[in-house]
């Protein structure tokens, strides 16, 4: 074989003689060449487990072919050898419910995060109007009645609503089963 200038064999094809033997493509079933499998996490694997144990549970799967994808999902290197195992899997009510119940928490922990962070402007806002009330009273020479009281005293009591009279779920997610599409059945 002659080398071409960049030291790779003649005969090979030209994007060929530039790859490592590692980068070469797999071809699709369809002749067209793909990039290689990516590599599994332990991530990826516990994922794909716990969907087959979810599986099984449910009756999905019998505990022959549970047991015969636990033991490949275990040994598999890359997420092409993962995905073939749940493929063919129904969606999980466990795995629904567990995600609803995700998304429920998160929301209610970025609205109780809002409502502090309310409370956060409420005491920027009394701390400037507190300073422009105190400017003004000794700008005159005598301290004047406590102006801020009262839009301090509305917005703490909008505030205070907002914990006794939460919002309506109106604007909740479609896929959650406690969402409005699960009253309107």
């Amino acid at each position: 074989m002659h080398n071409t200038p960049h030291g790779a064999p003649h005969g090979l094809p030209h994007d060929a003689r530039h790859r490592a033997p590692h980068d070469a493509p797999h071809d699709a079933p369809d002749g067209v060449p793909h990039a290689p499998a990516m590599r599994a996490s332990d991530a990826d694997r516990t994922a794909v487990i716990e969907r087959l144990g979810d599986a099984l549970a449910e009756g999905a799967l019998d505990t022959a072919e549970y047991q015969r994808r636990l033991d490949a999902a275990a040994t598999a290197v890359t997420t092409a050898q993962l995905a073939p195992l749940t493929a063919d899997l129904p969606v999980s009510r466990a795995a629904q419910a567990k995600a609803a119940a995700a998304r429920r928490a998160a929301r209610a922990r970025a609205d109780k995060r809002a409502w502090f962070d309310e409370w956060g402007y409420w005491a920027g806002g009394a701390l400037i109007m507190t300073v422009i009330w105190a400017a003004t009273s000794l700008q005159a020479g005598e301290w004047k009645t406590y102006w801020p009281a009262a839009p301090l005293g509305i917005w703490a009591a909008v505030l205070i609503s907002y914990a006794v009279w939460p919002d309506k779920p109106r604007d909740r997610d479609h896929h959650d089963p406690g969402g409005p599409d699960a009253t309107a059945k």
